[in-house]
């Protein structure tokens, strides 16, 4: 087990550079396979992540809380029109568990993990900032889930109208065709996700690798940012493409000025300074 945790920041690094390197593939070439493929391993980059940075036991918890609460949140809204407004799921997405792709559902963990990393360097210049009072738990789950939605500012009209990913009833939304119903849900199902995976952590605070260095933390930061990138190259309309390098460049740049100013932990396993 020792030699396996040793090997994750190496896997880590590969699994970032293959997603970058998907990424740039799918803006040549988009299909059903290289979507899938990059939503996978940016689930397992993720996981990876939070081993590294909040312990076996936090991540875990922290994908089954995302999972499974994705996974209901599109369930219910695929079937009754809850939360994001009236859809239904194409097979561009690949299989499906119920109405919803098995991908989606990963996406959700991998978004509000990146989310997590991001606000916290944003506010207390750490990765994570372990367990806090209830009052921090909702305003720092609130700052995560406008990191997750302002991701989705430019990713839902391109999923649904380049990919046909799944497709609206209502067509004719406030944003781009898209409805604002659609990005309350990001926003509640978000906040639902980091507060829970944050109340865990009164029974098991995040215990981090021993050796947690500067590279460790970049790996959330640079999927977001290669995100962002990806949508101000590609994003449908145009106009989103401006769009996302101020809704995910802002919350990016104020990371990488938390990140700055993080150092290396001085105390071991079980915290983050």
């Amino acid at each position: 087990m020792t030699k396996l945790l040793s090997q994750l920041p190496r896997l880590t690094y590969l699994l970032a550079l293959a997603l970058a390197a998907i990424l740039l593939t799918r803006g040549q070439t988009e299909t059903t396979m290289l979507l899938i493929v990059s939503s996978i391993v940016m689930f397992a980059v993720c996981w990876t992540s939070a081993i590294h940075l909040l312990g076996g036991r936090a991540a875990l918890h922290f994908v089954l809380i995302a999972v499974v609460i994705g996974w209901a949140a599109e369930q219910l809204g695929s079937s009754y029109g809850w939360f994001f407004g009236e859809y239904t799921y194409t097979d561009v997405l690949g299989p499906t568990v119920g109405d919803v792709p098995v991908v989606i559902p990963l996406m959700w963990f991998a978004l509000t993990y990146i989310a997590y990393v991001i606000a916290n360097l944003i506010v207390w210049q750490s990765p994570s900032d372990g367990v806090a009072p209830l009052g921090q738990d909702l305003a720092m789950s609130l700052l995560g889930a406008a990191i997750v939605t302002a991701y989705d500012l430019g990713a839902d009209p391109y999923m649904v109208f380049v990919l046909k990913a799944w497709i609206m009833k209502k067509t004719d939304g406030w944003w781009f065709g898209e409805t604002v119903q659609g990005f309350v849900g990001w926003m509640l199902v978000s906040f639902v996700i980091l507060f829970l995976f944050r109340m865990t952590l009164r029974r098991h605070a995040p215990a981090p690798a021993l050796h947690v260095n500067r590279g460790h933390v970049m790996v959330p930061l640079f999927i977001y940012g290669a995100n962002m990138v990806f949508q101000a190259v590609l994003g449908y309309p145009v106009e989103i493409r401006t769009i996302a390098l101020f809704a995910m460049g802002i919350p990016l740049l104020s990371a990488l000025c938390g990140y700055a100013r993080w150092q290396r932990p001085l105390a071991g396993p079980g915290e983050l300074r």
